[in-house]
């Protein structure tokens, strides 16, 4: 069965010219598209064939319809609807510019005037709408466009046409909620049939509430749980959160969000009255600070209240200058930390300074692989910590005098003055972060949960299961709770896990990870390297106040492992500059003289963010290309038809997918996937054209980041072992579908074997493996795998790859030189010279470490390869340490 988008690129020949895909939502696919008759670019919105069945194409349209009667200059258009071979599609206008909702994401808090000026707008154009009989029903960020300084309210009357099919309650098996529940009004939440002009007054009172504050008025893990806050709670008050915000708005916006519609405005227009009216005053209820709980009295805002708050915000302020005033005063000190190469840091992970800030400990080089080192402030050179071959986080005990690390499948400690390394869990492979407690807990992040064990040993507990992606815990004093940051599914940021009750709170949204600095802050980063300090209550677990930006341009490795951190005294480590994976790249051929040409000179795209699984694979007949990318979605494969072809998606899952390879029938794709849960990660199968549902090949608890499919479809190869600083865990096993599912080893031995390729005719494999001491590549015969080994590279040589027709195996040396080696076959094969075909560009992608050979090649011999938008050589992520830090952040919170 040919895609939805090719079907709609047929059906509307000659009317629609489809040039590619735009994005996908919870109810359509968005193109951009030319209309032929006019001869201008359009939105074209294809609504989801399980939607348009459920809803009625008959009834959508007739209901969707009305809204092109709607002409309003805050009202983007409707310019044609229809049918066309099953597929309902409506028309706009394509604006270029950004939604609210991307505006929000890119600067958390939008200005007090600009927020309000958008939000005036928008209750124009409701008031229109309404006077015509039309309810939006789901006014939200992501349906305000923003365009020439102004905004446009887009999808008017979508929701209506959905929430009056014939389906029923069918309707949620299709995955769509009517309304979004951060803006869905009580009466909505609640089901009613009759939805008055009052909800979308609602609705936009939250968006303006979000555009100040950084949130919507009511969060919660689950849409369940946003619900039940927006039934039985109060919205903070504003003024609280960010003191800048004028009286009449916030009281303009509370009386917003009453939640009985009689005691909101009678219509957009007075809503927006009261935002212009400086002397508006409201009788709507907010939930008062903690502080303030006994005081709570329904009524207008009293000079106690007012007390209160002035109170508070003294009491904020005197706990910023005691937090951040150093005893004896000493200016900020910065430099640049120099090494020489056999001591230098790893740039892919954090240096952590101790406590007191007299030494930084951080992954450097060992003979094999990485381990600890230990640079004191009054040494000039560092040195290696012994036993720590491997570690990767880790973390100080409170005292400074010992190092907690995570290791191949286990949770260590070790004395900063040397000894043994003590075992403190095992069975953990891949955990993704340590924290040390003030009580001697250690607790650790591992896949989807967090657990904890002593740092005297014995039994480890789960103290939580998530459905998302868990990394960097750090203590919280006392010992009684700790943060984390979710990563990937559901609302990332940084969340605060109660021990006591097991209770979780969601503290920062899409913070990548925080820590607590005594007396009542949290400074934090996000995903685009900013660093924020907020006031924080360690007893509630709650945010205080307004954030302040203290820094930008933190590098983050892959969009949630920031290469920051700061010590208690106040002792500053971290890199500056973009990280790699965040770059836009562009796919080229390149001939076997080096010469490159683009695919698509109009495709730029981000490659796959977990874990830097990047990779991409031609089909048997290079018509298309897989290939792992990053969206808004997260990391999933996608089809691209070559040269031109428009995208299309291929898995779905919230988690990450990755490393594509296709099948032997050519008509479907074999990726990697992370999914949490028991035995919910590893290898996967779908129709190439993203039809159908994801089937299991393999499951695997530990991780598996290749896979690969002999040429006669009879063995089914997978690489095991992922962790980055890693030695010897990586091992090839092999299994045959259908005949036998038992696991048996390929390709097991002490060392580290990876970036595992077929020759075309399935006798041999070619691999990588360190076991000469540095990464070389290797053939062996297959299946008899112990029957013979042949060395092919020398002075190092990543990611193998054969010709299509056998005779030759490219592999890159330690020059970055693609190489070519003639392989004559026989009963062993006849390796011929080593030849140099072109020195591969610092802009074309290869990871410092190839653990997976990223590229493809073609029948014609053309490589098919990522170049980089902006060049690698422009990025720079130097180790910065700045002593005395907390001077520089009290002057600027102050």
């Amino acid at each position: 069965m040919s895609s939805v988008t090719d079907r709609l690129r047929t059906a509307l020949a000659g009317r629609y010219t489809i040039e590619r895909e735009l994005g996908q939502g919870g109810m359509a696919t968005v193109y951009l598209a030319h209309d032929v008759k006019h001869d201008r670019q359009v939105a074209l919105k294809a609504l989801r064939p399980d939607l348009a069945a459920v809803i009625g194409a008959e009834r959508f349209l007739a209901e969707i319809k009305t809204t092109a009667h709607l002409q309003h200059p805050h009202i983007l258009a409707l310019f044609d609807s229809g049918e066309a071979d099953g597929l309902v599609f409506y028309v706009m206008p394509f604006v270029k510019g950004e939604s609210l909702r991307a505006r929000i994401v890119r600067e958390h808090q939008l200005p007090v005037g600009e927020s309000v000026q958008i939000a005036l707008e928008v209750a124009d154009a409701l008031e229109y709408a309404h006077s015509h009989g039309i309810v939006h029903r789901d006014i939200k960020p992501e349906n305000i466009l923003l365009h020439g300084g102004h905004a446009l309210v887009v999808d008017f009357g979508i929701a209506l046409a959905a929430s009056r099919s014939d389906g029923g309650t069918r309707m949620t098996e299709t995955g769509m909620s009517l309304g979004t529940p951060h803006y869905m009004s009580p009466e909505q939440a609640m089901g009613e049939r009759e939805i008055t002009p009052k909800a979308d007054v609602y609705a936009l009172g939250c968006v303006l509430y979000e555009m100040l504050t950084g949130e919507p008025p009511f969060t919660g893990a689950t849409a369940q749980a946003v619900i039940a806050r927006v039934m039985t709670e109060t919205p903070r008050a504003l003024a609280i959160q960010r003191r800048t915000i004028p009286a009449n708005v916030e009281a303009a916006v509370l009386t917003a969000l009453e939640k009985l519609p009689a005691d909101r405005f009678a219509s957009a227009r007075q809503f927006a009255s009261a935002l212009r009216d400086e002397s508006y005053r409201s009788t709507a209820a907010i939930a008062p600070p903690p502080a303030a709980e006994a005081l709570r009295v329904p009524g207008r805002l009293t000079l106690l209240h007012v007390m209160l708050a002035a109170l508070a915000g003294l009491a904020i302020g005197g706990a910023v200058m005691a937090l951040l005033r150093p005893s004896p005063s000493s200016s900020p000190l910065r430099y640049g930390l120099g090494l020489p190469p056999a001591q230098a840091p790893d740039p892919d992970w954090r240096a952590i300074p101790s406590p007191d800030g007299s030494r930084i400990v951080y992954v450097g080089p060992a003979e094999r692989g990485t381990q600890l080192w230990v640079k004191q402030r009054d040494r000039y050179e560092a040195t290696a910590l012994a036993g720590t071959a491997g570690a990767n986080h880790f973390t100080f005990s409170p005292d400074g005098e010992w190092i907690a690390f995570a290791v191949q499948e286990q949770i260590k400690k070790i004395s900063m003055l040397g000894g043994p390394a003590i075992v403190l869990a095992d069975g953990v492979r891949g955990a993704s972060g340590v924290a040390w407690l003030d009580d001697d807990g250690i607790v650790f992040s591992f896949g989807s949960e967090l657990m904890r064990t002593s740092a005297e040993g014995g039994q480890t507990t789960v103290l939580l299961s998530d459905s998302a992606f868990i990394a960097l815990p750090n203590p919280l004093p006392g010992a009684k709770a700790v943060l984390y940051s979710r990563i990937g599914a559901g609302r990332p940021g940084l969340y605060a896990l109660d021990f006591e009750s097991g209770s979780v709170h969601h503290v920062i949204p899409d913070a990548v990870m925080g820590q607590y600095l005594p007396p009542r802050h949290i400074i934090y980063v996000q995903g685009n390297g900013g660093v924020f300090a907020i006031p924080f209550d360690a007893g509630s677990l709650k945010t205080r106040g307004s954030p302040v930006p203290v820094m930008d341009g933190v590098s983050v490795r892959n969009d949630f492992y920031p290469l920051w951190a700061l010590s208690r005294s106040g002792t500053l480590v971290m890199r500056l500059g973009e990280t790699l994976t965040g770059l836009r790249y562009e796919m080229v051929w390149v001939a076997q003289d080096g010469r490159e040409t683009p695919v698509d000179p109009d495709w730029a795209f981000l490659l796959t963010r977990f874990g830097a699984n990047i990779g991409w694979a031609l089909s048997p007949d290079d018509t298309r290309l897989a290939i792992g990318l990053n969206t808004d979605a997260g990391d999933d494969i996608w089809m691209k038809p070559l040269p031109r072809g428009p995208l299309s998606r291929v898995s779905f899952d919230a988690a990450a997918e990755y490393r594509p390879r296709w099948m032997p029938d050519g008509r479907s794709v074999m990726f990697a996937s992370n999914r949490v849960g028991e035995g919910a990660g590893g290898l996967y199968r779908r129709a190439a054209d993203g039809t159908g549902s994801d089937s299991l090949l393999l499951r695997a608890t530990a991780g598996v980041f290749e896979g690969l499919w002999s040429p006669d479809g009879e063995w089914l190869l997978f690489r095991t072992g992922g962790d980055v600083s890693q030695v010897g865990g990586r091992d090839v096993h092999g299994m045959r579908p259908g005949v036998d599912t038992t696991k048996v080893p390929v390709i097991v031995t002490p060392y580290d074997e990876e970036a595992v390729a077929f020759s075309p005719d399935g006798r041999w494999l070619a691999y990588e493996s360190n076991e000469t001491g540095r990464t070389e590549v290797f053939i062996r015969t297959f299946p008899d795998t112990d029957a013979g080994k042949w060395q092919v590279s020398s002075g190092g040589g990543v990611a193998p790859l054969w010709a299509r027709d056998g005779r030759t195996l490219y592999y890159v040396n330690a020059d970055r030189e693609m190489m070519a080696v003639s392989v004559a076959s026989g009963a062993a094969p006849q390796l011929g010279e080593r030849r140099m075909l072109f020195k591969m560009r610092e802009e074309l992608y290869l990871a410092a470490r190839e653990y997976y050979t990223p590229f493809d090649i073609a029948a014609d011999g053309r490589f098919i390869m990522a170049r980089s938008v902006t060049p690698p050589s422009s990025i720079q992520t130097p180790l910065v340490v700045v002593e005395n830090w907390l001077e520089e952040l009290r002057e600027k919170i102050k």
